[in-house]
C-alpha cells in the first residue's frame, strides 16, 4: 500500500450519512435465505400441491384453474404479473407430461399472455422453464413454466448490486386484476389451426 494511504474500517462509517440512498427490503432475505422453500418437495409436502387446495384462490393467489393446469402468481416476482403455470399433477420433468397436460400447459401459457398484455401492456415477454436445481428451479420436484411480462427499461442495477429487486405492485392486486380480465381476454385474437 502506497505510503500516507489507509484502509477505511466499514465499522467507522454505521449510520454516518453519505451519498447513496438505500432500499432496505428485509422481506426479502425469506427467499434469499430458503426459508420458505420446502426441504421436501414431495407431493404431501409441495407447496405447488397445496396452492389449489387451499379452497381460497385470492388467498393463494391462484389467477386461474384449468382442468390439468393452473396459474398462480410467482410469491417472488421478477416483475408485477409474473405467472406460474403448473399442472396439478406432481411432476418434475416436461417429458413426464402427458400429452394433454403439455398441450394445455403451453395453451393457458398462450391465454395468460394475452391478459398480461389486457391487463398491464407489456413490452415482451421471457418464457421458460428451469429443469432441476442446477438449471435453478427453486422448486424442481413440480414442474412450472415461468411467464414474465417485460417492459422497457424495467432492468436496473438493484438485483446485481443489491440482490434486490423492486416491484411496485403488491401480489394481491395484481391477482385480482388477472383473474377478474381472465374470461375476458384469455382467448383474444385466438384462432383455429388451419388443416
Amino acid at each position: 500500500m502506497p505510503e500516507g494511504c489507509a484502509v477505511e474500517n466499514p465499522e467507522d462509517r454505521v449510520g454516518i450519512p453519505d451519498a447513496f440512498q438505500r432500499l432496505w427490503t428485509p422481506h426479502r432475505m425469506v427467499y434469499i435465505g430458503g426459508e420458505n422453500k420446502p426441504a421436501d418437495s414431495t407431493p404431501g409436502q409441495c407447496p405447488f400441491c397445496a396452492s389449489p387446495n387451499r379452497g381460497d384462490d385470492e388467498q393463494a393467489l391462484i389467477v386461474y384453474r384449468g382442468e390439468l393446469v393452473y396459474v398462480i402468481l410467482n410469491l417472488y416476482p421478477y416483475n408485477p404479473g409474473h405467472l406460474l403455470v403448473l399442472p396439478y399433477r406432481h411432476v418434475a420433468d416436461l417429458t413426464d407430461l402427458t400429452s394433454a397436460e403439455r398441450d394445455e400447459l403451453f395453451d393457458v401459457s398462450a391465454q395468460a399472455m394475452r391478459v398480461l398484455r389486457a391487463v398491464s401492456h407489456p413490452d415482451g415477454f421471457n418464457l421458460g422453464m428451469n429443469q432441476g436445481d442446477v438449471a435453478g428451479a427453486g422448486i424442481a420436484a413440480h414442474l412450472h413454466h415461468h411467464v414474465v411480462p417485460r417492459w422497457k427499461g424495467d432492468a436496473n442495477f438493484l438485483p446485481i448490486v443489491g440482490q434486490t429487486k423492486a416491484v411496485p405492485q403488491l401480489l394481491t392486486e395484481a391477482r385480482n386484476a388477472l383473474a377478474e380480465a381472465w374470461s375476458t381476454h384469455a382467448h383474444d385474437g385466438e384462432q383455429g389451426a388451419a388443416c
